[in-house]
């Protein structure tokens, strides 16, 4: 099929970027993989991302915006008077009650940024961004905690298969707010 003007291509071969992650991990991603997934011609994923690490950065980027609507969505991180542990808890554990590939796929594209400096930068942005927020209600080094031991909590949740377990999140969380 031929398409002369086709001005969502782009987010069509990101979107097909995200599917190759989530079906083949990232070993499985490649211009060639992407193009067949995104029904395009090999030359338009090479023309909108001149390398693979472009194309991860897009994708990991709109990973990334699926946990910050959820942020948005929610609105409790906002409210001074709720319970700042129980709420990032329950976020917590709504993402992580929702798509479980789309989480998984998130971790993976957030973890290549070991072996990929180019995704650095982008990977620190989820981080930064809910530390930023988190940062209203309490210190910015507590933020930054809290940031991290959701991100721990989560890394075991996903590598060892087990249920989330809320109310151990809220009790660790509150024993690191001030």
């Amino acid at each position: 099929m031929v398409r002369r003007y086709d001005p969502d291509r782009r987010q069509r071969i990101i979107d097909a970027a995200i599917r190759v992650v989530g079906a083949k991990g990232i070993g499985g991603l490649s211009h060639r993989s992407v193009a067949a997934e995104a029904d395009v011609p090999l030359g338009s994923t090479t023309y909108h991302f001149k390398t693979l690490d472009e194309l991860m950065v897009a994708a990991l980027r709109q990973a990334n915006e699926g946990f910050a609507k959820l942020v948005v969505a929610r609105g409790a991180l906002d409210d001074p008077e709720s319970d700042l542990a129980a709420e990032l808890a329950g976020l917590t554990g709504e993402w992580l009650a929702g798509d479980r590939t789309g989480v998984e796929l998130e971790y993976e594209l957030y973890l290549a940024a070991l072996r990929r400096p180019a995704l650095r930068p982008v990977a620190a942005e989820w981080c930064q961004a809910l530390a930023e927020r988190v940062a209203h209600r309490t210190d910015p080094v507590t933020a930054r905690a809290l940031v991290a031991l959701l991100d721990g909590i989560c890394l075991q949740v996903l590598l060892t298969g087990a249920e989330y377990d809320e109310e151990y999140a809220r009790d660790v969380l509150a024993r690191v707010i001030p």
